[in-house]
């Protein structure tokens, strides 16, 4: 199973800041399980949307030449706050490094103005097509689905925001 946990892409100055939100609600099905009498978003979760959100960073700066972008490291990894039905993880990402295939990056997470995660994570880039010989094809149906995921959660009106 895939979570999105990119609703909207709120803001963005590639290659170096990203805001995005996620917006939690009930039908969420993980929250059956976490917990059922008091639903919350689980903090693995709530990094891996700061995951998602920096991996936009990773896919414009470098013209999407990795299909798969994943959390390599999580550090000072802080949980503050719950999220949870009705509330908005508001994520706010700072670029420190990007290069070929590694890149960096400092992270907060917020609910309304309350701090619920904070990290430094490290993203690592690849591509199917280094680890198989049919792999340029999936490279491709990836992302091909991914910028069409950038155009629906706004992508293309946050950049021209930024521009103007």
């Amino acid at each position: 199973m895939k979570f999105l946990l990119v609703d909207k892409i709120d803001e963005i100055q590639p290659p170096h800041r990203i805001v995005t939100s996620k917006n939690l609600t009930l039908a969420e099905e993980y929250l059956a399980d976490h917990f059922a009498s008091f639903p919350v978003l689980p903090g693995v979760l709530m990094l891996e949307a700061m995951t998602q959100s920096a991996a936009w960073l990773v896919r414009l700066k470098h013209d999407y030449a990795h299909s798969i972008i994943v959390l390599k490291s999580a550090r000072n990894v802080r949980y503050n706050y719950f999220l949870k039905p009705g509330n908005t993880l508001r994520c706010e990402i700072d670029a420190v490094s990007i290069d070929a295939t590694t890149a960096k990056f400092k992270g907060s997470g917020y609910v309304g103005d309350r701090l619920a995660v904070s990290a430094r994570i490290e993203l690592e880039c690849r591509n199917m097509a280094d680890v198989q010989p049919h792999g340029r094809e999936i490279d491709q149906r990836i992302l091909r689905q991914l910028k069409q995921t950038f155009t629906l959660i706004g992508g293309p009106a946050a950049l021209a925001a930024c521009r103007e």
